[in-house]
């Protein structure tokens, strides 16, 4: 029965989450959520991983929870229920176009998909900092308005940010500056 649920609910995510792998993470924080299979903290994990992978970030995430909740099995299933409407959809969608990508419906409409997807990884990347950054279990623990924000990460995330507009490494590299800050400077600790 968890196969079939794994495969239902990341069906659903691939059917909705338009705009590629980082637009399934509003989905997979909801999943989460309702199903208790993970908690935001290691949506984040799981975002880090997938990311330092190779592949698609959304089809690695769901594999990733997949073998969390049901080892391989649970992976398959997870990963096909993604892919699987994703597959429909394009080969539906590539039928059509051939005969009404003139239609102005249709351009209206992808049209419009562009701000959705735009919102979906807004979203994301906003939740995803909130997890990284904010410390609001310290916070309620100690009351002191300095705890709401981990200044180390806080700190981190801009020298990144200005980094990576002025240096032209590939990401990886930066990931792994990060891995190795990380390490010497005890974050998560």
């Amino acid at each position: 029965m968890i196969y079939l649920k794994l495969f239902y609910e990341f069906a659903k995510i691939g059917l909705f989450s338009v705009g590629g792998g980082l637009a399934t993470l509003p989905f997979l924080k909801s999943l989460g959520t309702d199903t208790g299979w993970f908690t935001p903290a290691d949506l984040a994990n799981m975002l880090a991983v997938s990311e330092s992978t190779p592949g698609a970030i959304g089809v690695n995430m769901a594999t990733y929870v997949g073998f969390r909740v049901a080892s391989i099995p649970g992976a398959v299933c997870a990963t096909l229920g993604l892919i699987t409407p994703c597959v429909a959809v394009i080969l539906i969608v590539a039928h059509m176009l051939k005969r009404f990508q003139q239609n102005r419906f249709v351009k209206n409409a992808f049209y419009a998909l562009r701000p959705a997807s735009t919102g979906l990884i807004a979203s994301a990347g906003m939740g995803v900092a909130a997890i990284a950054i904010l410390t609001l279990d310290k916070f309620s623990q100690t009351g002191n308005l300095l705890d709401v924000v981990d200044w180390r990460a806080l700190v981190l995330a801009a020298a990144l940010f200005f980094a990576m507009r002025k240096i032209k490494w590939h990401p990886v590299v930066f990931i792994g500056i990060s891995a190795v800050i990380g390490v010497l400077f005890h974050f998560g600790s």
